[in-house]
């Protein structure tokens, strides 16, 4: 899988005074090098651990470091060229890496997001979030913000037929038919949509219509002809999942868009129902920066 290449940079010292330091990875989206690494200068070598399998099944969760940072939720190719330039400016060796990020993060939604809605999107961008039915109401998300949910992610197959992916926000759960069914468009749209699947190998690609009117996690409206393609890739380390998801709506964007996301390996973490959402007493309306 292609992708803009994280460079190795030199370390970036933590503060005096601090047991580690910490040397930041740029990485790739394709066959991946990446992360923070925590170089622990006065601890003993750890012990080595089981190697993971090499398919995508399995618990991922929240990814560490530089780029977990930067892909929490989502991030873009611009982003992360971006970010890469930051960093590589000694001028900026000062600046806290939040900052940084931040920067990258306004320059790919100026670039790269932005030109690419149409008019329609862009009459209520950025969507004030007193407007976020999930906020207002406890309303789980659709399919566009959920499958980049930060927290865990858990692939499994479900006999030879069909994968299901589970999230940690919402405990959301979606159904992929892996029967060789064709892609369909379902009579009734609905939030998650129609799914259909695929292996490549180990990459597992996932194509969806059929989704419902909603919220992008970018804060523009997307219509019921939304249609995404996801492609879910295990990093030569085994410890990393790679998602490249493709979105084209012609109601909402003039270009499709190509979004990207990591989690890390945690077989043993655990996804708990989800039962304290609590609506806001008050919503204060005013639209900040998406």
């Amino acid at each position: 899988m292609g992708g803009t290449n994280f460079r190795h940079v030199g370390a970036r010292r933590a503060q005096d005074g601090a047991p580690e330091a910490f040397m930041i990875l740029k990485c790739s989206f394709g066959v991946l090098s990446l992360g923070l690494v925590v170089v622990a200068c006065t601890s003993p070598p750890a012990e080595p651990k089981p190697s993971p399998p090499k398919l995508v099944e399995g618990m991922w969760s929240d990814p560490p470091g530089a780029i977990g940072m930067l892909c929490f939720f989502t991030c873009t190719d611009t982003a992360i060229e971006r970010l890469n330039a930051l960093l590589d400016d000694p001028a900026n060796d000062a600046r806290p890496f939040p900052e940084l990020r931040a920067e990258a993060e306004k320059h790919s939604r100026d670039t790269y997001l932005r030109p690419r809605l149409t008019e329609a999107a862009l009459k209520n961008y950025p969507l004030d979030p007193a407007d976020d039915p999930g906020l207002l109401r406890c309303e789980p998300w659709g399919l566009a913000r959920q499958m980049f949910a930060p927290h865990q992610i858990e692939i499994r197959r479900l006999g030879e037929d069909r994968v299901e992916l589970r999230y940690g926000e919402w405990n959301a759960r979606r159904t992929v038919y892996m029967d060789g069914r064709a892609r369909q468009q379902p009579v009734l749209p609905s939030p998650m949509g129609h799914s259909v699947g695929r292996w490549e190998g180990e990459t597992l690609v996932i194509e969806t219509t059929g989704v419902s009117a909603n919220i992008t996690p970018w804060r523009f409206e997307h219509s019921d002809r939304l249609q995404t393609v996801e492609r879910f890739t295990r990093a030569d380390d085994g410890d990393t999942l790679l998602l490249r998801a493709n979105l084209t709506d012609s109601w909402s964007l003039r270009q499709p868009l190509v979004i990207k996301k990591i989690w890390k390996w945690a077989p043993d973490s655990k996804i708990t129902p989800y039962e304290d959402c609590e609506p806001p007493a008050a919503v204060t309306r005013g639209v900040s920066a998406p």
